[in-house]
């Protein structure tokens, strides 16, 4: 099995906002307004790459993690 990118989506407190950063990375692969905006996005963003998203909440405790595409996942679990 190949390891997935994995990357997260979080508020960021200094700016305002939400950014998706590859792990391990120092700069934001992409800066949103509003997290509804970037949910929206990934679909999208990782139409073509398969990568694992952890999607934080305001306080920093994750919400949920999502696998693009679908297809990748390595548990085939309906959630």
């Amino acid at each position: 099995m190949t390891d997935l990118p994995k990357y997260t989506l979080a508020a960021d407190t200094d700016a305002g906002g939400w950014v998706l950063k590859r792990d391990g990375a120092q700069r934001a692969a992409k800066r949103f307004k509003t997290k509804a905006e970037a949910v929206d996005s990934l679909g999208g963003r990782f139409k073509s790459t398969a990568a694992s998203v952890k999607i934080q909440n305001e306080d920093g405790s994750i919400e949920e993690e999502r696998t693009y595409p679908r297809s990748k996942d390595p548990r085939k679990s309906k959630g």
